[in-house]
């Protein structure tokens, strides 16, 4: 079956985001995980009827509640634009086939990443029909998988690799169009730990860009692991930027891993040295004893601040342990603030 152009909608709402992205500053959502947390689903909650008699458990693969639970997912999509995101992420982070081989659910990925985009697209529609003025958007989101192309699992065997850059790009190219015939309205390459991942997502966009004969938008954001400054397969913040920055994308920026303070000296890395937008959505501060994210709202968006104060920033969100309210309060400070310009091109790097 011949796959179409994107939609004439889909052209004017890339226009709309790029159009934002010069105005003012961008607001990504919050954590999903952290949200799911709160319905305290159960094994049975996570089979749903269809998967009721499947012999692996499936608790915990939050993706697949996109399928069984589609309402929840909805109605987080839906807290987040009310606390003002102008930006949803898909609930796909582990949406491939090399993630769902721990729940044997690779024969799914197609239909996770589809459904997942049709609630995200779903919801957004709604919030823009109700403020024509202030479109919303949704991004694909397409996580690191669980394995690393660039690096060993086995200290004893440091040449053995898990994982293919061709396995990564198939996985990683089935995602992009599924996500595409959902309806995102861009993708996001995020969480990168391992920079040859990101490549091969990278790689399989582009692939599905130019058979498809579209131009979808493209954020990507790597994580810093540590003090160190550098991400997991050991580049800093101005490599990672150098490694990517042969690829036609919206932004590049970090997440996770790290609180907003700890993060800020990574971005103004990045944001002296790319004409790219640049994004963060780091954690409600650094984990507690217990893994719990601590950080309120106003502590998270009180250090955001310093972003906006240096100009860093063209999108702002959240990662683990933030929630619509963290949104809510990075929202309203932001809207004080103006974006950080986009310089011209003979000043890249």
């Amino acid at each position: 079956m011949p796959l179409l152009p994107l939609s004439q909608i889909k052209i004017e709402m890339k226009d709309k985001l790029y159009s934002a992205l010069q105005n003012r500053i961008l607001i990504l959502d919050g954590a999903m995980g952290t949200m799911l947390q709160r319905y305290q689903f159960s094994e049975e909650d996570f089979r749903g009827a269809r998967f009721k008699n499947i012999a692996t458990s499936v608790q915990g693969n939050n993706d697949l509640l996109s399928l069984t639970q589609p309402e929840a997912i909805a109605t987080i999509h839906a807290k987040y634009f009310e606390a003002g995101a102008d930006i949803v992420e898909t609930n796909t982070f582990s949406s491939t086939t090399i993630a769902m081989a721990d729940y044997h659910m690779e024969d799914l990925v197609y239909e996770l990443n589809l459904e997942s985009a049709k609630i995200a697209t779903k919801v957004a529609a709604e919030f823009t029909a109700r403020e024509p003025n202030k479109p919303r958007f949704v991004a694909g989101a397409m996580g690191p998988t669980n394995k690393t192309a660039s690096m060993s699992p086995d200290v004893n065997d440091p040449g053995y690799r898990a994982i293919s850059f061709n396995q990564l790009r198939e996985a990683y190219k089935q995602q992009a169009e599924a996500l595409i015939d959902g309806g995102v309205d861009l993708l996001l390459v995020e969480t990168v730990f391992d920079t040859l991942n990101a490549k091969a997502a990278l790689f399989a966009i582009e692939e599905v860009k130019q058979e498809r004969q579209i131009d979808i938008p493209v954020m990507i954001s790597g994580t810093i692991t540590d003090a160190s400054g550098r991400t997991l397969s050991g580049q800093t913040a101005e490599a990672f930027l150098i490694s990517i920055s042969h690829v036609p994308l919206l932004s590049v920026g970090f997440n996770c891993a790290l609180g907003a303070k700890q993060l800020t000296p990574h971005l103004a890395v990045l944001a002296n040295r790319t004409n790219l937008a640049v994004s963060a959505y780091p954690n409600a501060g650094l984990p507690n004893a217990f893994g719990e994210y601590d950080e309120t709202p106003e502590q998270m968006a009180s250090q955001i601040e310093e972003y906006l104060d240096k100009q860093l920033v063209n999108i702002i969100g959240g990662c683990c342990g933030t929630s619509p309210e963290h949104i809510s309060a990075i929202a309203k400070i932001a809207a004080t603030y103006q974006p950080r310009p986009l310089v011209s091109e003979s000043k890249i790097l």
